[in-house]
Order: C-alpha cells, then sequence, then structure tokens
C-alpha cells in the first residue's frame, strides 16, 4: 500500500509539535524498508527550512502540497457551516490532490491537528482536545477559536480511519466527546525525545556562562500560553520565599504566545524579578544542558493528558515534578512527583521536598531514566505499520484513483 506520511510546515519555535513531528519523521526514514509498505512524504511548500532539511535528507520519496489560498479556505469555511454546498463544491480538495499526484492510498498525519479531512483513508494523532475538556482558557474557548476547533475536530475526527492518542485517558475523551468507535481509537503513547535519550551533548568550557545561570534551578519549558499555568508556579515561589525564606532561581524557556507580559508583570508584582530568567526559544542543544544542570523540571501545565517536557527531563536525570491532570499518572507513573497545579501551596510543598530530599531525587532520576527508554519514535512507527497492515486487506476492495 502506498503511504503518504504528511507533515506541518512549524519549524524549531513551534516547540513540542516540530520534535513530535521530527522524531517520527526520523523514525520512519530509518525503518521504512522494515515494512511492506511504500512511503512518500508531504511537505508544504512554505514549510519551515528546518523542516525541508529534515525531508530532503531522508530517503524516502517526497512532494509538496500547496496550503490552501484565500478562497479555498473560506470555501472550505462556508462547506463546514453548510454541508449540503458540498453537492455544489465536491472537486477534490488540495491534500487529496496531493496525494492522487503521489499515487498514495492512504495518508498519515505524522503532527496532530485537524486540516481539511480528506476523501482518502487517513490516520491521524490527537494529542489534546483542551477546547472540550477546559474550554475557559482564551486560547482554547474563546467564541471565535472554540467553534473553529470543535467544527474542524468534529469532521476531521469522526471521518479518520485511525484516531492515535497516547493514553487510555485520551482515548475515553475522543469516544465521549466525537463518537468514535473503540476500535478506531488506538494507543500510541508519546516517544522520548531522541536527542534527550542520547544526552550525548559535550560542550568546552561552562555551558551555563551564556545564560548567566548556576546549576541548581528549577526548570519550566513551555511556550507562554494561559494554560501553561506559570502563574501559579510564581504564586508558589512567593509562598517558598515568605514563609520557608526559600528563593530557587526559576527558568522559563519558551516562545511567546500572548501571555508572556502577564507573567513578567505578576513576577514584578510578587517581587520575583531576582529569582525569575526568561530565555525565550533556545535550540535543542541548550535545553540539553538546562535540563542536565536543573535541580528539577517544574512542569505545572493544567494541560494533558500527555506532555513531552518530563519524558525529556527523564532521558536527561532531571527530576520531575508535574501537574496531577487527567492522564498524567498513566504517562509517567511513579517517575515524578506530582501536584495540584491549582494550588500554589501544594507546589511550594512539591518543591520544598525535592529540593530537601537528595535520596528522592536520587530514586526520581532512576525511575525516570528507565521510564524514559520504554517507548521511542521506533515503537510508535512500528506501531503505525501494524496499523497499515492491519487496514490493507479493506484498502484493497477498491481501486486507486
Amino acid at each position: 500500500m502506498k503511504v503518504a506520511a504528511v507533515i506541518l510546515g512549524q519549524g524549531p519555535s513551534a516547540g513540542g509539535g516540530y520534535t513530535f513531528q521530527k522524531e517520527l519523521l526520523n523514525a520512519l526514514a530509518g525503518s521504512a524498508a522494515d515494512s511492506r509498505h511504500e512511503f512518500c512524504l508531504l511537505y508544504p511548500q512554505n514549510a519551515d527550512p528546518a523542516v525541508r532539511e529534515l525531508i530532503l535528507g531522508a530517503p524516502i520519496e517526497s512532494d509538496t502540497y500547496s496550503a490552501p489560498g484565500l478562497f479555498e479556505r473560506a470555501r472550505a469555511a462556508a462547506v463546514r457551516e453548510f454541508p449540503a454546498l458540498n453537492r455544489i463544491w465536491n472537486d477534490p480538495g488540495y491534500l487529496d490532490k496531493a496525494a492522487r499526484k503521489v499515487s498514495a492510498e492512504l495518508l498519515w498525519f505524522l503532527g496532530a491537528g485537524a486540516p481539511t479531512a480528506p476523501d482518502l483513508p487517513y490516520i491521524t494523532v490527537v494529542w489534546d482536545i483542551e477546547h472540550r475538556v477546559q474550554p475557559w482558557f482564551p486560547e482554547f474557548g474563546g467564541r471565535r477559536e472554540w467553534h473553529m476547533r470543535e467544527t474542524a475536530y468534529r469532521r476531521f475526527l469522526q471521518r479518520a480511519t485511525y484516531v492515535i492518542t497516547g493514553t487510555d485517558c485520551g482515548r475515553a475523551e475522543i469516544e465521549r466527546f466525537y463518537g468514535l468507535p473503540q476500535s478506531r481509537i488506538r494507543k500510541l503513547p508519546h516517544p522520548t525525545p531522541s536527542f534527550a535519550l542520547a544526552s550525548s551533548v559535550e560542550t568546552e568550557g561552562d555551558p551555563l556562562a551564556k545564560f548567566a545561570l548556576k546549576p541548581g534551578y528549577l526548570l519550566y519549558p513551555a511556550q507562554f500560553w494561559p494554560h501553561k499555568n506559570h502563574i501559579n508556579l510564581l504564586a508558589a515561589l512567593r509562598l517558598l520565599r515568605e514563609r520557608d525564606g526559600l528563593e530557587p532561581v526559576l527558568v522559563l524557556v519558551g516562545s511567546d504566545m500572548g501571555n508572556r507580559a502577564y507573567v513578567e508583570q505578576k513576577a514584578a508584582d510578587w517581587g520575583l524579578q531576582k529569582q525569575l530568567r526568561i530565555l525565550g526559544f533556545v535550540p535543542e542543544r541548550d535545553l540539553v544542558h538546562l535540563y542536565r544542570n536543573a535541580a528539577a523540571l517544574t512542569y505545572l501545565s493544567f494541560g494533558g493528558p500527555e506532555n513531552m517536557p518530563p519524558l525529556e527531563a527523564f532521558a536527561l536525570r532531571c527530576p520531575v515534578i508535574a501537574a496531577r491532570v487527567d492522564g498524567a499518572p498513566e504517562q509517567l507513573g511513579d517517575a515524578a512527583l506530582l501536584v495540584n497545579p491549582a494550588v500554589p501551596a501544594e507546589i511550594a510543598e512539591g518543591i520544598k521536598r525535592l529540593l530537601g530530599d537528595s535520596q528522592l531525587q536520587a530514586v526520581l532520576r532512576e525511575r525516570g531514566r528507565v521510564r524514559a527508554g520504554a517507548w521511542t519514535a521506533l515503537d510508535f512507527v512500528r506501531g503505525v505499520f501494524k496499523l497499515l497492515d492491519e487496514f490493507e486487506p479493506v484498502r484493497s476492495a477498491w481501486p486507486r484513483r
């Protein structure tokens, strides 16, 4: 069966979305020969240069697709709102055109998202459906944003051949909110990124000198969205200072998605400027050093059910304090110290406990190391190969178009 792996065009600054696709792409490039299926990579013409470099370096056929223009997007929006218009506008969409150009029989979306649902069978992955679970956050639940997400996800997921999610919690959410049968929802956990598993990055001199940092800080790599919950983490630091006389440095890494100014203002209001370092986006090489020298990862996002930074921290021997959200116990097990992300006092107590207990730090490092190696991108890709094998007899029932 000819399979087109569809790649979204975001670059490294997109954070976890880019990392996830990069991991799967590299794993596919190294294992495609082990599958009886034939693969082609489809990527947007305006893809980030880093994405282009990855694709052009892979030993797999590739081609581009043209993202829809203003007219196509307007027409797609109209069809979503008024399905009867399909009787008028029934020509192939941009993804179907690209797939037919390379004679693909099935599309496999490497990243999460809800583009226009193609006519061809397709496999997609869902990281979260937070607009349904937590619609109060502005990035999910603003009237326009919520409506766009819901309309797109409903059509896209309900028409998928298989929907991949990483936890039983995620599977239950998809089944509950979109009515998909269990047989079409398959569990493949988030893979631990290979750059963290390799952990062989060496450097001359002090790798933290460029950031004016000393080892022993708290690290939180997350884009500045409200649901990432930087504010309650700052509130916990305020408690630690006022109640316990502790003043750990907090290092924030990630691109600004509109909430950074609010985070900085709160830090100023609470007198935490001296404890706060905001580095913005940093490349993987720097991120490795930041993990290695941190006292702990403090990953307090309200979002779930899966998150990638705790897996990176596990692989790089960094103890993890994480939010106790749906899915976290399943993904992280006993390798992380889980706290209520909505209770600053509990966050503060978790930080105090970990920083003051070297034995607990050692236990979490070892448990994290074991858990990090349990599921890789190659395992994920091989799981998709099994889905393709399962579906191939079904797809053989009609010819290529």
